[in-house]
């Protein structure tokens, strides 16, 4: 099954192309500029020319569907519902921090805690299994303080992600390790896209909306009104 997969939640501008579990092309740019819209679908042609095929190929697509940027997500979001509308095949969704962490899991890692930036001393994270990937917390949106994550200090965790940097600075865990340099890839989204393939979890396509985080809002309003 030929699956495309899109993922713009963040800096990271990222296409892939599979044949079931194979990938068969990616490409992807880290741009400070978000450049989402610029770069989508030229990097869909050239995921499609790297594979050999032609979009008519293309049996699913599967989106990261965030949390992150609003206005990546818009612009993933509104591409997956276009191809999948007009080639008449379904929609799968899947977190983006799911992304993030696949490439360590079964690292010998207790938890792996993916942290997307956000503004200030927030992120978007969410805690899962080192060895088997379950999701333990679900994705919330969390403002951090030296006192964060302090029920994990004697569990070997790994933080992922451009948040990761602000953590480093203030976290005293002692056995925590910090990659500050994972964005959410389409090319990581593979084995999750699989299983809901599998379970026929599909998106509806007129009614799908990102993962906004959107009561996020209140919090950060809240935070400014305190200072």
């Amino acid at each position: 099954m030929k699956i495309l997969y899109l993922e713009t939640s963040s800096k990271n501008c990222s296409v892939a192309i599979s044949d079931g579990e194979k990938l068969l092309c990616s490409t992807e740019e880290i741009s400070e500029n978000y450049k989402q819209s610029e770069s989508l679908h030229t990097f869909v042609e050239w995921a499609l020319e790297g594979a050999n095929l032609s979009m008519k190929d293309i049996e699913a697509v599967s989106l990261g569907k965030g949390p992150g940027s609003y206005t990546g997500l818009r612009i993933g979001a509104a591409s997956a519902k276009g191809f999948c509308y007009g080639l008449k095949i379904p929609l799968i969704a899947v977190n983006s921090m799911e992304s993030m962490i696949e490439p360590f899991v079964g690292q010998n890692y207790e938890m792996i805690i993916p942290l997307v930036d956000a503004r200030r001393m927030e992120v978007y994270t969410a805690v899962y299994d080192g060895i088997s990937g379950e999701e333990l917390i679900p994705t919330e949106a969390k403002i951090l303080d030296e006192t964060s994550f302090e029920e994990l200090k004697d569990k070997k965790v790994l933080f992922v992600g451009d948040g990761a940097l602000k953590a480093k600075e203030i976290l005293k865990l002692l056995n925590a390790e910090f990659n500050t340099d994972i964005y959410p890839s389409a090319q990581h989204l593979i084995k999750k896209t699989l299983e809901k393939i599998k379970n026929e979890d599909f998106e509806d396509i007129a009614y799908f909306e990102p993962f906004y985080l959107k009561d996020f809002h209140g919090v950060k309003k809240k935070s400014k009104s305190e200072e």
